[in-house]
């Protein structure tokens, strides 16, 4: 079993609530923030893969058609192999907010089933968010977690100002761990 970086989408890869964008309805308004390709390259250059778990409740408050959802997913990709670095897979919660799913951060139903399709080793694996919930479904989960950005406390075993400076810190954390 391998580990991983579990990476929330927005906040943490693409802008949101920004000038630019409130919220990322349709391809067009996903913006990567400064860095976040060179970060996910490093990742896969250090042998980690990388997924992305991120609640998408305006699929289930009409907000977005789940196909557009799909779309907006393959902007990302796309505009990250540019640059040579590739999400693994990509897992989404298209629940309303308490619905009381076992998707929907903060549970950690998305890792979980991730880790169950790919083979990964969550106690060696980390999950990188923006917000308490991320955190929290980290924890539940059982990863490292990093908090990037700056939402104020939280227990994360980590805080960065944005990926890439938290991806430095993983990548060593993971060859330390991985040599002894």
């Amino acid at each position: 079993m391998k580990p991983a970086v579990f990476l929330d989408r927005d906040g943490v890869i693409n802008e949101v609530l920004t000038k630019r964008v409130k919220f990322v309805n349709h391809p067009s308004q996903l913006y990567l923030l400064p860095g976040v390709e060179k970060a996910i390259l490093a990742l896969n250059q250090a042998g980690l893969k990388v997924f992305v778990v991120t609640n998408q409740g305006g699929v289930g408050l009409g907000f977005m058609k789940e196909t557009t959802l799909h779309q907006v997913h393959e902007r990302l990709e796309e505009l990250l192999a540019k640059a040579d670095a590739t999400i693994d897979d990509i897992a989404y919660c298209p629940h309303k907010p308490h619905e009381g799913c076992q998707c929907r951060k903060p549970e950690p139903g998305m890792l979980f089933n991730l880790a169950d399709k790919h083979g990964i080793d969550l106690s060696k694996s980390y999950m990188v968010g923006d917000r308490d919930v991320d955190i929290l479904a980290g924890r539940r989960a059982g990863c490292r977690t990093i908090l990037v950005g700056e939402e104020g406390t939280t227990d994360a075993d980590a805080t960065f100002p944005d990926l890439l400076h938290a991806s430095k810190w993983i990548i060593k954390d993971y060859q330390s761990n991985k040599e002894t």
